[in-house]
């Protein structure tokens, strides 16, 4: 059996990297290069994407929609398990990378390839979250890793490539950083933001608008909630896909969501990242005062218990473990009864939750009242507290 590469595919953004990697691909194995780039809700024009696959020297552009998947799939079962890395980061890019490269793998069955390749750094998180789907996909499936491989040591190299073959890309020395985009969020790191005491500049920001430029009235929306999930804006039943991109639309106009973190990558070093989640800050919001009045409190608790570990499992890019379908179908179990509405009000960079409403609700006014009623013995507070209280009095009295 021949050692020989002819065939890869080429999870292929059209950005800097990817764009030059490309290139280097033919160049250095010379072999055939079949380029996949999904539309998972990115501001992007896929069309010139496909024209510049081509251009660089692709022999094959698939260019596919994946955005309804991707919210239906990856983002709202993550939502249903109120999933947050480090009390921050509504991982957008850490979903957004299994679901891309298990396509990629069976793009690269469908074309009888002999390896996969992608664009993620030999320092970063991605080239986890890509191959440890792509070996969950195939065991044996052969990987280019060209941040691993070549000398190309920083991205001013790259861009000096791309100049000195003639290659289009939108990073500019001007903009140096990099960003990762798709309908739940837009991520920027890298170049001017590895200084973590340096504040953003206020122009790379696309999905908001400055918490202090949003209007100055309030604006007021309805969640709809369906076993967990967001069926309904305002009355309006809309597609998973649909019902995020309105959610963007009214977060991003109303300055919400962003968010400027110092992570630790799986790899072992703290990164700076900022992020935009307007959509995302809206929907974990209204999900969790859902489940305030629908969830059992032993329930609620021990999934909370397991928010931390179901986060970083995403995070490390093993989507497709056996330890993350056990936890996921345990987290489904619990959003039976998740039913119901959800008032809210955006203002200035702030969701505030109103109300919230289902006929599923174990909330009962009859016993939480602070008025007269019937069916709660106040005496009977006495004997819960005494028992509780034993082991406490036990030790207090052995210390005498």
């Amino acid at each position: 059996m021949s050692d020989q590469i002819k065939k890869v595919v080429l999870a292929y953004s059209g950005g800097l990297d990817t764009s030059v990697i490309l290139k280097w691909l033919i160049e250095t194995y010379h072999c055939e290069v079949v380029t996949f780039s999904a539309n998972i809700g990115q501001d992007e024009d896929l069309d010139q994407i496909r024209e510049n696959a081509f251009n660089t020297g692709a022999s094959k552009a698939y260019v596919e929609d994946l955005s309804e998947t991707f919210v239906k799939d990856y983002v709202f079962p993550a939502f249903r398990a109120n999933a947050i890395y480090e009390g921050q980061y509504l991982l957008g890019t850490s979903m957004a990378r299994p679901l891309i490269a298990k396509r990629q793998m069976e793009i690269a069955k469908i074309e009888a390839a002999d390896a996969v390749s992608h664009g993620a750094t030999g320092k970063g998180n991605d080239q986890v979250r890509f191959e440890l789907t792509y070996f969950a996909m195939d065991p044996h499936i052969r990987i280019i890793a060209p941040w691993r491989e070549w000398r190309l040591t920083s991205r001013t190299a790259l861009m000096e490539f791309a100049s000195q073959h003639g290659i289009k890309v939108p990073t500019t020395p001007s903009k140096p950083y990099s960003s990762d985009a798709n309908l739940l969020h837009i991520s920027y790191e890298g170049g001017i933001l590895e200084d973590p005491w340096a504040a953003p500049p206020d122009d790379i920001f696309t999905m908001s608008v400055s918490p202090k430029d949003a209007p100055d009235t309030h604006e007021f929306l309805e969640i709809t909630f369906d076993q967990g999930n967001p069926v309904a804006v305002n009355g309006q039943a809309l597609s998973p896909a649909a019902l995020l991109r309105e959610l963007n639309r009214l977060g991003g106009r109303n300055g919400i969501g962003r968010a400027d973190i110092v992570e630790n990558r799986f790899v072992g070093m703290k990164s700076r990242g900022v992020y935009e989640t307007p959509g995302g800050t809206i929907l974990r919001a209204a999900h969790m005062a859902m489940e305030s009045i629908t969830l059992d409190r032993e329930v609620m608790h021990l999934r909370d218990s397991l928010i931390p570990k179901y986060a970083e499992m995403v995070y490390y890019g093993f989507w497709f473990s056996p330890e993350m379908r056990l936890l996921q179908n345990l987290i489904d179990d619990t959003q039976k009864n998740v039913c119901g509405e959800v008032r809210l009000e955006l203002y200035k960079g702030n969701c505030r939750v109103l109300g919230r409403k289902s006929d599923r609700s174990l909330y009962s006014i009859d016993f939480a009242t602070f008025e007269d009623d019937s069916v709660y013995r106040q005496k009977d507070a006495e004997g819960f507290i005494r028992l509780n209280a034993l082991r406490l009095r036990i030790q207090n009295m052995l210390k005498g």
